[in-house]
């Protein structure tokens, strides 16, 4: 995998969020999922980890947003963590992963993966967390490999023009999301590129 991406493991990461403005709304949700090889070397979905977050002091929530996530902030399952034990909950997951292919650093995937990454960082960035393993501003963006490959780059029809199976009911929540974008990146990855190989 080193060798793949110039010392870079991706890893899938999904946020789910109080809103649009990283800077503003808070982080409810972070998911991770770092992308594996089996024997033959293609593309696959490797070992995630999440956490729901407590919203951080001066963050804000628009209502809206948990009308469109289903968040309930009050569940008594939800076991939410502080922000800083969230993201290092996640970092450490990533971080095996980067150590057991031998990569410098992760590099984020994600479906409009900017508004991901930004959230990531402006949460590092307010928590003082020092051990952030993400490049700090490259991305690979399923909108676009989902753009090239299929002609769609909402999340829900480009899963589905790969071939794979979405549940609407599920969407929205950090874990599902970030198990479709992962399985949508290892497809179109495994079919492209001077790694790809034939579909077993």
């Amino acid at each position: 995998m080193s060798a793949r991406f110039r010392g870079y493991l991706p890893v899938v990461v999904d946020v789910e969020t109080g809103g649009f403005d990283w800077n503003r709304h808070a982080l409810l949700e972070i998911a991770v999922l770092p992308i594996d090889l089996d024997a033959n070397g293609r593309y696959v979905p490797g070992e995630g980890a999440s956490a729901h977050l407590v919203p951080a002091p001066g963050t804000e929530i628009d209502p809206k947003s948990l009308q469109v996530t289903g968040i309930d902030l009050d569940h008594p399952f939800r076991f939410a963590k502080p922000e800083k034990d969230a993201l290092e909950h996640v970092f450490t997951a990533v971080r095996t992963a980067v150590k057991k292919h031998g990569c410098q650093r992760a590099i984020l995937v994600g479906h409009n993966a900017h508004f991901d990454l930004n959230f990531l960082n402006a949460a590092v960035a307010r928590s003082g967390h020092k051990r952030n393993p993400f490049h700090p501003f490259s991305v690979f963006d399923t909108v676009t490999m989902a753009g090239l490959a299929y002609g769609q780059t909402v999340l829900a029809r480009a899963v589905q023009a790969a071939g794979l199976d979405w549940n609407s009911e599920d969407a929205h929540s950090a874990v599902y999301d970030t198990e479709r974008t992962a399985q949508l990146f290892c497809t179109i990855a495994n079919a492209m590129g001077r790694f790809a190989t034939p579909a077993t």
